[in-house]
């Protein structure tokens, strides 16, 4: 009886160790100094459609999806989305109409916005899509779009 709880306690410690060194998605380390920002917006801002956005990042480097280097990520940007909190920041981002990835690498998209009111936020994803450990995001930043005025032809 001994020898099979000895046996049954190594096996568990293997397993145990084995599930806590493997690095997880969701566990892409982030330097304390990282931080994502918008370079050419501000909270407030009135704009028009299309809206040139410019992804500003420090602390780390931008690299396309399924490059798997320390301090590199790609940008998603969340428009009019729920701010991720929780179980959500351990998993991939999703792909909809609210989250935008720009898995190439990108710095900058023009991106069409109806009139009004719509809320922006970047959020640096690892080489899978998934937050940073310590996520790295912009500040929630609220815009307003504002109807084009077309010319009335004669």
């Amino acid at each position: 009886m001994r020898r099979l709880s000895l046996a049954i306690a190594l096996t568990l410690s293997a397993a145990s160790l084995a599930t806590t060194t493997h690095v997880m998605a969701g566990e892409t380390p982030a330097p304390d100094n990282a931080k994502a920002y918008f370079i050419n917006l501000k909270d407030g801002d009135k704009v028009t459609s299309p809206v040139l956005i410019r992804f500003g990042l420090s602390g780390m480097g931008v690299a396309p999806s399924g490059t798997e280097a320390p301090n590199t990520g790609h940008h998603h940007l969340l428009i009019d989305a729920p701010a991720l909190t929780g179980d959500a920041l351990n998993e991939a981002i999703p792909v909809d109409a609210e989250h935008v990835h720009f898995g190439k690498g990108q710095t900058e998209a023009s991106v069409n916005l109806t009139p009004g009111s719509h809320t922006l936020q970047m959020v640096l994803g690892d080489w899978s899509h998934v937050p940073h450990n310590k996520p790295v995001m912009s500040e929630r930043i609220t815009i307003t779009v504002e109807p084009t005025t077309q010319a009335k032809s004669p």
